[in-house]
């Protein structure tokens, strides 16, 4: 699904701006989700620039923002604790929910993870939550910074270094974070759970995943990422969460994909299309068992969600015609590897087309052509090709499109 990236600010927890990005589909989005990135990272790190823009793939809307003092925020980084991180999460939440719509779901990576679970529970609107390697306990940061400690409770601050940046921690940093208790908000947070957890996450524990599980009432669920690092860096690895996940939360947004589910019912005889009112030109197409989109392209109105009418017309003329001549060359037991058929339409003037003398005459001197362009792979001498391509032109579409067709229309009550 085609889709746009729009730059945005909001005042954050401690009165500056907070940056971030929303990746909204083309068209009305199925629903609005909220990501919050791993503790120093921001908005553009790799799982969450990637996971939001798969499912933005989905149809769902996704704001990911930095935290205050990190990328392109505002505020100074000494100056936050976990408390503020939550407090942040939830002037995003107002922002969507003042100039789109609340969001449905909450996602969270590492330490965002745990925000997500600390402030779910005040997000009313909230249907789903996802956790992604986040620890079970806020305090579990501090390991990142273990050999400052001593020096952060004697001397109140040290500057350490972490993901190769050097931040400023503060002892009210690790008060605040010592002071939370997850466990209880994740029990009443009253949403649907879904847990990603690699188990050889060598940043966060996987113990930490069944932590979260165990705390959690259903519906709940939990999904290994294998071998996957806590970062999630591999491209494939962020597209699989993002794919189950927005797969697993269909189930809690109150609707179905219309790819998913047919919007009325097919016959089994006909092929059927029905208007889905998701933007302009969105239809479903159902054929048989099969469910498809048709669409138009962003240029024209549409949303580019599927094929256009044309290209379905294409499809119906190259697909037939490579499947002719399959069975021809298997019957004559031909050494044809492969077929590729390539159609395209055109209006072009009748007097410019030399196979069109029928035409001649008609009352606006135009006539649509369909170029069919065929490749045969395989060991195949020229006369085998020639005859073939006589072939081509038996496929049951082609003589179709080539007959006077009647159309009959009626009006189902």
């Amino acid at each position: 699904m085609a889709q746009q990236t729009q730059r945005v600010e909001f005042a954050g927890s401690q009165g500056g701006k907070l940056a971030g990005r929303l990746e909204l589909p083309h068209g009305k989005p199925r629903a609005f989700a909220l990501f919050a990135h791993c503790f120093t990272c921001s908005k553009d790190v790799f799982a969450a620039s990637r996971i939001a823009a798969r499912l933005c793939a989905h149809g769902i809307a996704v704001l990911r923002f930095d935290f205050t003092g990190l990328g392109q925020s505002d505020g100074d980084f000494a100056n936050t604790h976990f408390s503020s991180n939550v407090a942040d999460l939830l002037k995003a939440v107002d922002y969507l929910r003042t100039e789109h719509e609340a969001p449905s779901i909450l996602i969270g990576h590492s330490l965002g993870g745990a925000a997500v679970l600390a402030a779910a529970g005040d997000v009313p609107e909230a249907k789903a939550v996802a956790t992604i390697g986040a620890p079970a306990d806020a305090a579990h940061v501090a390991e990142n910074f273990h050999a400052h400690l001593e020096t952060i409770e004697t001397d109140g601050e040290a500057e350490v270094e972490l993901a190769g940046r050097r931040f400023n921690i503060r002892k009210e940093f690790l008060e605040d974070i010592r002071s939370q208790e997850l466990t209880p908000r994740i029990t009443t947070m009253k949403k649907a759970l879904i847990v990603f957890h690699a188990p050889r996450d060598e940043t966060v524990g996987i113990d930490n995943a069944e932590k979260i599980f165990v705390a959690a009432r259903h519906p709940k669920s939990f999904v290994s990422l294998d071998d996957a690092d806590h970062l999630l860096t591999r491209r494939k690895d962020a597209a699989y969460v993002a794919d189950v996940l927005s797969a697993w939360a269909t189930r809690y947004l109150g609707e179905e994909a219309v790819d998913n589910k047919p919007l009325v019912k097919g016959e089994p005889d006909r092929v059927t299309v029905v208007e889905t009112r998701s933007g302009k030109f969105q239809n479903q197409v159902i054929a048989g068992e099969h469910l498809l989109l048709a669409d138009e392209p962003v240029s024209v109105g549409g949303m580019d969600t599927g094929p256009t009418p044309y290209q379905y017309l294409n499809a119906a003329l190259g697909t037939c015609t490579a499947m002719t001549l399959r069975m021809y060359a298997d019957h004559k037991k031909l050494s044809l590897d492969r077929v590729v058929v390539r159609v395209g339409h055109d209006r072009i003037h009748v007097d410019d087309c030399a196979e069109c003398a029928e035409h001649e005459g008609n009352t606006n001197g135009m006539v649509d052509v369909l170029e069919r362009d065929i490749e045969l792979e395989g060991d195949l001498d020229d006369e085998t090709r020639s005859r073939l391509m006589e072939i081509a032109d038996k496929c049951p579409v082609h003589r179709t499109l080539e007959n006077k067709i009647v159309v009959r229309t009626s009006l189902r009550s």
